[in-house]
């Protein structure tokens, strides 16, 4: 007989087991795995409703998008008409790649807001800033600014139910009289308001170590790409598993990252396929890191 004294004992040993368990838990009840769209970017404009259920298909649960704009929308879809569809495959846009326009060289907010709103309607988590242009980014002064024009971005994505990240290239790191413009906007950006999406493959690339850049700032990655470096030229991708980054070890530091969402990319080097490709990295996640 199961008396309530034994059951609020089991039920403490059971939670101290699940306590006790590797600190993977984001994704252990569900299996999430994103894909961000560009990856396939030479299909999707074609028939977005067959790439997404390919996509769903392959594994993926969730989408990071790109693209968007106030004259052609998602590859001449609304943004009603997207996320319908994502609805029927099962697939959540949990975080978008949006232009803000010139608003973080001039502060001109009409492209900014028009993509504040298609995330809305899409019900995403994270607005994520994706690029800074060249002309922009030759200073510290240039990264002081970034930072500001981010501060001022992520309140008006908070009024709307959003979180802002930034996303890096391997640009950011470079060093101008001593510090990176990484660390500018690491150290000038509201902790509590900005957001960072770290891209694994850049940071590898720039000779940089993730883990070190946890350590420094814990919790500030709450979204993180994961793309492979291939072994034999590291300026090309490859399927995750199939390169040279240590991914078993980063995913280990998730906690510590604060990473609460991550999305397969694959720009180049698709073998034998876009759609064989991310199957294969969907595949090796779901069996060996998640």
């Amino acid at each position: 007989m199961i008396t309530r004294r034994n059951f609020i004992i089991n039920s403490t040993l059971a939670t101290t087991a699940v306590l006790a368990l590797p600190s993977l838990a984001f994704t252990m009840s569900k299996k999430e795995i994103g894909l961000q769209l560009y990856t396939l970017r030479e299909e999707l404009p074609k028939d977005v409703q067959s790439t997404l259920e390919k996509i769903a298909a392959a594994g993926f649960t969730t989408v990071e998008t790109y693209g968007f704009s106030i004259k052609d929308q998602f590859w001449g879809l609304s943004p009603v008409e997207l996320k319908e569809i994502l609805d029927a495959n099962g697939l959540k846009a949990i975080s978008g790649h949006y232009n803000s326009g010139s608003f973080l060289y001039d502060g001109n907010t009409a492209e900014l807001l028009a993509a504040i709103e298609a995330a809305k309607v899409l019900k995403s988590e994270f607005f994520t800033i994706p690029w800074v242009d060249e002309p922009f980014r030759k200073s510290i002064q240039d990264y002081k600014k970034i930072a500001a024009r981010l501060n001022e971005a992520a309140k008006m994505c908070q009024k709307a139910g959003l979180k802002l990240a930034y996303h890096n290239h391997d640009f950011e790191f470079k060093k101008h009289d001593g510090i990176t413009g990484y660390e500018i906007l690491l150290n000038e950006t509201d902790k509590d308001l900005v957001y960072f999406e770290l891209d694994l493959y850049w940071v590898v690339r720039s000779g940089n170590d993730p883990l070190k850049l946890f350590a420094a700032n814990p919790g500030r990655f709450k979204l993180w790409h994961v793309k492979d470096m291939d072994k034999a030229n590291p300026a090309l991708n490859t399927e995750i598993g199939s390169g040279s980054i240590d991914f078993k070890t980063i995913f280990k530091k998730a906690e510590q990252s604060g990473m609460k969402h991550f999305f397969v990319e694959q720009e180049n080097n698709y073998n034998p396929g876009f759609f064989e490709s991310v199957k294969k990295s969907c595949d090796f996640i779901s069996k060996n890191l998640i």
